[in-house]
């Protein structure tokens, strides 16, 4: 029987959120920890719990850096640009990927890590002067103990990001290179990510369209309209359809794009259907949505 893994992505879709989606949805933890574990890559640790958002019981994913990767960088209001009317931080419900022209890491990091033009990290921490090039992190994923179906998957993730990032900065491919800060965050989303859509053994992804938030986000050269540019390309490059929204703010990170553009099987669900599985994944930052992503497992009803 044809089983699809449905991705409803109205309040948008970033890293963190899918792989507690996925989780959720029936995944196997066992095996995304194996792959995680298995990684050649040092300084985080990854913490999955539950938490209530929008009032929902929802799975969450945490990549948590250590005292020299870590950033720092949790000022949603400098990010955007702005502030909240209210006054508050907008810091819960996307992931922790920021966005230059493209979010994901060249120039701005993979998380969002501000830098200057001389490749220095504003914060000063340790383990930022580091860049990881396609061919370092593809090395990366090859050694993983995961399916090889898995590690094809999370190459091509990263394989769409990274050209969407040579594509936004007029560069070869071979010299996109990834801040060590952002890359090590992103290669345990992407990963797990790919380790649990292979464990969930589905036939096909459905995904919906993607939410284009409004507003601006601020890069290494300023600030630069939402989506990113390398957001946008990613969706040009899969064909994502794309749906305006009046919500300010980053709804759909690249690395979130990429995603779904990588597993997209098919835009649309069968006429009837029957679901097998729920699975919701929070995000970080506090936008005006529910910050929630919704996977579930379905079968056609003929």
């Amino acid at each position: 029987m044809t089983r699809l893994l449905y991705l409803e992505c109205t309040a948008g879709i970033s890293g963190d959120m899918a792989a507690a989606a996925l989780l959720d949805a029936g995944a196997s933890e066992e095996v995304v920890r194996r792959a995680l574990d298995s990684l050649d890559v040092e300084g985080f640790a990854v913490e999955i719990s539950r938490v209530v958002k929008s009032g929902l019981d929802v799975c969450d994913f945490a990549v948590v850096l250590d005292a020299a990767h870590e950033n720092h960088d949790h000022d949603m209001a400098y990010l955007h640009g702005c502030e909240r009317e209210d006054g508050r931080e907008r810091e819960e419900g996307g992931d922790r990927e920021g966005s230059c022209v493209g979010g994901d890491g060249y120039g701005y990091g993979l998380d969002g890590e501000r830098e200057c033009g001389g490749g220095h990290s504003h914060d000063g921490g340790e383990g930022t002067g580091h860049h990881r090039g396609p061919r370092e992190i593809e090395a990366i994923i090859d050694g993983a103990t995961m399916t090889e179906e898995a590690k094809a998957t999370a190459r091509r993730i990263f394989e769409l990001v990274a050209q969407a990032e040579a594509r936004a900065h007029g560069v070869p491919l071979g010299d996109v290179h990834f801040h060590e800060v952002g890359a090590v965050d992103s290669i345990a989303d992407i990963v797990a990510i790919a380790a649990a859509v292979d464990d969930l053994n589905v036939d096909g992804v459905v995904v919906t369209d993607l939410p284009c938030g409004r507003g601006t986000v601020r890069c290494q050269h300023g600030l630069i309209p939402v989506p990113a540019p390398a957001t946008a390309f990613i969706a040009e490059a899969c064909g994502l359809p794309l749906t305006p929204s009046t919500v300010e703010g980053e709804l759909v990170t690249p690395t979130g794009a990429a995603v779904a553009g990588a597993l997209r099987t098919q835009g649309a669900l069968p006429e009837r259907f029957t679901i097998q599985r729920i699975g919701m994944g929070a995000g970080k930052r506090a936008y005006d949505t529910s910050g929630i992503l919704r996977a579930m497992i379905v079968e056609p009803l003929v």
